[in-house]
């Protein structure tokens, strides 16, 4: 029986390699994760956190928003697509190359599906605390909720916000900018 010490660990190499599926392919500790394109509810609220953000972000000059897919490099092994990523200028200019990330983005954002759920939740949030990506939101469509992880001396801090309570999210990234849940979750 192989041990995990034993596996065959995939590289970003590896993944350039795989022919295009159209799926959403990520390596996390050398792991390969494969997620089919998401449910249209999921890509709706990934649109809303977009056209919400993006005008703020530019209108202030305040770095870049990018939405998947775009490759962030933390390491050979590690590769992921979060469904939302922001850059300062200063990210962008330190990590941003012309085909991919390679570093951390200052804001990683993940919108939870049923098949995504406990990567996005666990792994993935282990993976950006460690690799120190300062803020990681984890929207959460089936509950209408956002938990908000901000990285203070190197571990996340969680904050959850819900529609329920009315709660509004905002980041210190963002000055000026309120995200009502309600628009965040607006669906047609």
């Amino acid at each position: 029986m192989q041990g995990a010490e034993d596996r065959v660990r995939m590289t970003y190499e590896d993944l350039l390699a795989l022919p295009d599926d159209g799926m959403r392919h990520e390596l996390i500790d050398g792991e390969h994760f494969v997620t089919p394109a998401p449910s249209w509810p999921h890509q709706i609220i990934v649109g809303n956190l977009h056209r919400l953000i993006a005008n703020h972000v530019h209108a202030h000059r305040l770095g870049v928003i990018f939405v998947a897919p775009l490759d962030v490099v933390f390491t050979k092994h590690d590769v992921v697509e979060p469904d939302v990523l922001f850059f300062t200028p200063e990210g962008f200019k330190a990590h941003v190359g012309k085909r991919n990330a390679e570093g951390p983005p200052d804001l990683a954002v993940e919108v939870l599906s049923p098949s995504t759920r406990r990567r996005d939740e666990m792994i993935k949030r282990r993976l950006y605390e460690r690799m120190g990506v300062g803020e990681y939101w984890i929207v959460d469509p089936d509950i209408e909720a956002v938990k908000v992880f901000r990285l203070n001396a190197g571990r996340y801090e969680r904050t959850e916000l819900t529609l329920e309570d009315g709660d509004t999210l905002t980041s210190f990234l963002f000055p000026g900018l309120a995200l009502p849940l309600k628009a965040v979750f607006e669906m047609p």
